[in-house]
């Protein structure tokens, strides 16, 4: 089969690798995937990079990637023939000591890590909801349902700012998304996004104030840079909010911050890491994604496609900061 593959860490287009590897086979519990669109996320190229400052290789050979979506050709013992044949997504494939991922023609995942594809989606729409879906249905119902909540997305035209504004649009809240720029104001406002603000140029505390009255308050904030928006997030907050954050913001700079307003409010941090979730989580993150799939709640936004021979170029345009949305590799 073909494949992506590593065998040192280090820059996309030095380490990359396309070429032919042994097509794997099902172990009890296992399913083989044909993939046809493999997802690239914000830790695929951290990892391929060498993640604070880690070049040690935990396999000989890896080949990246946690996300895609596919059919399913082959089956392990104790999986039930009827999976064969299945269009499917599949999530945390590189992940758990596994050295293999959706970069390639096919692959070998555990069966509960590979959900049915609901009727009228396209295999693009399951290639985008793993790691970035699954941590954006945490963040909004890790404490249950937030329907008529006032709910804050920061980076709302992110891959999983933008899922977090339909999934609590589906939910029944009231959404308020930040963003960098006109065209992300366009991306998070199509998402459903009841107010989109510009960070840099707005003055959020008072839109925020003004939308939602000065008697009421945000309940939830969806937070992509823990440390950079915290005096922010403690001025907009109700007494009693929760700040869901999944990114402290610059990992590898120690940071010093007053936790005394987050006393006097009453606030809570939930901290998300999509792969420290539990099974029973991440099995309910996906009923969810697929029922807001199903009812069109749930529009994935693709920023690019790449085929599997351009893969070194999608690692370096999502690790660059460049790619606004999801970055896709066809495969077959």
């Amino acid at each position: 089969m073909r494949a992506a593959y590593y065998r040192l860490k280090g820059p996309a287009v030095e380490v990359l690798k396309v070429g032919d590897l042994p097509s794997p086979e099902p172990g009890p519990g296992e399913v083989r995937v044909r993939v046809v669109v493999s997802g690239v996320n914000p830790s695929d190229t951290k990892q391929r990079n060498g993640w604070g400052g880690d070049q040690s290789m935990p396999f000989p050979l890896i080949v990246p990637h946690n996300d895609g979506s596919g059919v399913v050709e082959a089956v392990g013992l104790g999986v039930p023939a009827s999976r064969l044949g299945e269009r499917v997504w599949i999530y945390e494939a590189q992940h758990g000591g596994r050295a293999f991922g959706t970069a390639a023609e096919s692959v070998v995942v555990p069966a509960a890590n590979v959900v049915g594809l609901p009727d009228g989606a396209s295999f693009d729409d399951g290639a985008c909801l793993g790691v970035p879906g699954m941590t954006a249905h945490r963040l909004l119902f890790g404490d249950g349902g937030i329907q008529g909540q006032n709910v804050l997305v920061q980076g709302g035209a992110g891959s999983v700012g933008h899922l977090a504004v339909q999934l609590a649009r589906w939910a029944g809240a009231k959404v308020i998304a930040t963003v960098g720029s006109s065209e992300q104001a366009e991306i998070a406002a199509e998402s459903g996004a009841h107010l989109t603000l510009n960070y840099k140029t707005d003055d959020v505390p008072g839109r925020v104030t003004d939308f939602l009255g000065a008697k009421s308050g945000v309940d939830r904030v969806i937070e992509v840079s823990f440390v950079r928006n915290l005096e922010l997030n403690t001025k907009i907050l109700k007494s009693n909010g929760i700040i869901s954050t999944y990114s402290i913001g610059e990992e590898t700079t120690p940071a010093t911050v007053s936790l005394w307003p987050l006393l006097i409010k009453g606030i809570t941090v939930h901290y998300t890491m999509v792969y420290a979730m539990t099974q029973e989580a991440h099995q309910r993150a996906a009923d969810d994604l697929n029922s807001a799939l199903s009812a069109g709640a749930l529009r994935p936004h693709i920023a690019r496609r790449f085929p599997l021979s351009k893969i070194a170029a999608a690692h370096d345009l999502l690790g660059n900061g460049g790619a606004g949305g999801k970055v896709l590799i066809e495969i077959g």
